[in-house]
């Protein structure tokens, strides 16, 4: 079992490079998945036309507008009308996968989650703060970077039974999704061992032709129109380029969300009005999003050209790049290019991640083909015979 938070990949990366002088070239961080673009004018003009509300308090269950901007956008991509109360909109995506699972399993003997490894840190940060055991699902080449339902539910007939199920598709860091018929299995199989699925699906909007499927598009095919025991989280952070908005939502279970509200009415995460009315004006924007998905589409297409041998997945804006010996390498980037990748190995326990660095394709398209030649340029020359772990 985890027992103490452990510091952020970011920050382990400003520990590994402290000591390194870049050359003098401008700097490219590939690091974070931050897009890179200016938010949409729309969504500025609201923020700035809406300001004078900052003198009323915003309710903790958010307003009608925002609940109805998000409904409609779930029913715009995946043709699923929900009830408003099934649909919550959060503070972004990463408190509710922080608390809600401190929420859940509130007084549960022995408390279990389960995620994937590697994976988005505050799953990690979740399972501490509830003192839960850990299942840990590699990612691994052999699975195509997904995690096995199967070696889950041997896990839970002969260990633990996972209480929450965190899946992430499409994923961060490897880029892999779960087909449709894949999440029916996981929506079967939640409903037969009795465990919540939270899919955190904030990548969703970024792809190259095909559209990845949701846990609710899922969890219908499946028969279970209540939605009972799934949940979908989703934010506009890379869709609408608004990381800063923390607009998000998590959908799905009535009955969960029921008793999820009442406890949120507690902790202070209540979005205020403003950015309410900003969040509404990007649910509602399709044109703008379609821009930005359009140029990293294209940024993973031209990473493919450049690394032919790699099977870049088509989705997010990631590419999970195996090079060998990933601190090494990444300090060779940097004090050679001047260009910041992140170790896998930083965002995976038990080995997971070790080879890899993950690139964000967060600029525009003329950036990433420079960064990622000059990538390329590093690894041929890399020497991994030496320094592969």
């Amino acid at each position: 079992m985890l027992t103490q938070f452990q510091s952020y990949p970011f920050e382990k990366l400003r520990t590994l490079l402290s000591a390194i002088t870049p050359p003098d070239v401008p700097p490219i961080n590939l690091t974070i998945g931050e897009p890179q673009f200016q938010t949409p004018t729309n969504i500025q003009q609201s923020l700035i036309t809406n300001a004078p509300l900052l003198n009323k308090y915003p309710k903790s269950s958010g307003e009608d507008y925002l609940i109805n901007a998000q409904r409609a956008f779930i029913a715009h991509r995946y043709g699923i009308e929900l009830s408003a109360q099934q649909i919550i909109p959060t503070f972004g995506t990463r408190e509710v996968l922080f608390n809600f699972p401190q929420f859940y399993l509130f007084g549960v003997q022995n408390p279990t989650i389960a995620y994937p490894n590697p994976f988005y840190q505050i799953y990690e940060g979740a399972a501490i703060a509830c003192k839960a055991h850990t299942i840990l699902m590699n990612l691994t080449p052999q699975n195509a970077f997904k995690p096995s339902l199967q070696a889950l539910l041997e896990h839970a007939k002969n260990a633990h039974k996972p209480h929450i199920v965190i899946l992430n598709s499409p994923n961060n860091p490897t880029g892999s999704v779960l087909e449709l018929d894949e999440l029916i299995e996981w929506v079967q199989k939640a409903l037969e061992y009795d465990f919540v699925i939270v899919s955190d699906e904030c990548y969703s909007e970024l792809y190259v032709d095909t559209k990845p499927a949701s846990i609710l598009e899922a969890s219908l095919k499946a028969g279970n129109t209540g939605f009972k025991n799934i949940l979908a989280l989703n934010s506009i952070s890379k869709r609408s380029s608004a990381p800063g908005l923390r607009s998000g939502f998590i959908a799905g279970d009535g009955e969960i969300l029921k008793a999820y509200n009442l406890y949120r009415t507690y902790i202070g995460c209540a979005i205020p009005l403003p950015l309410q009315k900003a969040a509404t004006c990007a649910w509602e924007d399709f044109q703008s999003p379609e821009q930005s998905r359009a140029i990293y589409a294209r940024n993973l297409s031209i990473a493919q050209e450049i690394f032919p041998h790699l099977h870049i997945n088509p989705y997010t804006f990631y590419v999970w790049l195996d090079v060998g010996d990933d601190e090494a390498f990444c300090k060779h980037l940097y004090a050679t290019e001047g260009i910041s990748v992140l170790p896998g190995s930083f965002l995976g326990r038990e080995g997971a991640g070790h080879g890899y660095v993950r690139l964000a394709l967060v600029y525009d398209t003329p950036t990433i083909q420079n960064a990622l030649y000059r990538i390329q340029r590093v690894l041929s020359n890399f020497d991994n015979t030496k320094t592969k772990k």
